[in-house]
């Protein structure tokens, strides 16, 4: 897979984590720099731990389904696109949205990482129909979602809330089209 693609998969993933990092930044309490590397690192880690882990699932069932695994990717990226895209235009029932505790540490974070991690389970899976290798993608996500989500805390002190939905939906078309993308190449 080529880095274009390959980054803006991560693009497409990390855009819940950012939106999750958009609200964490506006939790009150005291602004430091632990807490956005605690929150962007363990973002990006389970970004790219999930997408390894989807990937070693696919690979071993590949060899099986090799002949419509790209409709698969399909169906795989354009089903966590579109949650993300429905996701992204619920309207907020409540102020809940936006963490008024620290996120940054505990359960809080170790939930929120898996929550924002379980779309790179299917892309990792979908990674494993089209290609051979995976430390490259998991680490491109990874580290872009490290760094989204670290943009995401710093932005979300100066924006607050209100942006974080758009992101999501914009990182959703993102995999949406990738999807498309990937059965018009296998195609063609």
């Amino acid at each position: 897979m080529d880095l274009v693609t390959t980054f803006l998969i991560a693009i497409g993933l990390a855009m819940d984590a950012f939106a999750v990092s958009l609200g964490a930044g506006t939790s009150p309490g005291r602004r430091s720099w632990r807490k956005v590397f605690r929150l962007a690192f363990h973002f990006g880690l389970f970004q790219g731990g999930m997408t390894f882990i989807g990937w070693l699932a696919g690979s071993t069932i590949s060899r099986f389904i090799s002949t419509f695994d790209h409709w698969i990717a399909l169906v795989l990226l354009g089903f966590v696109g579109v949650r993300m895209v429905i996701s992204g235009f619920k309207p907020e029932e409540n102020a809940s949205d936006c963490p008024v505790n620290d996120p940054s540490r505990g359960g809080t974070l170790v939930l929120l990482s898996i929550a924002t991690s379980i779309d790179a389970l299917a892309v990792g899976l979908s990674l494993a129909f089209i290609d051979g290798s995976i430390w490259f993608p998991a680490g491109v996500i990874a580290v872009v979602t490290l760094v989204l989500s670290a943009l995401g805390v710093l932005l979300g002190q100066k924006l607050g809330c209100r942006f974080g939905r758009r992101m999501e939906i914009l990182g959703g078309l993102i995999l949406i089209g990738i999807g498309i993308r990937i059965v018009v190449s296998h195609l063609i």
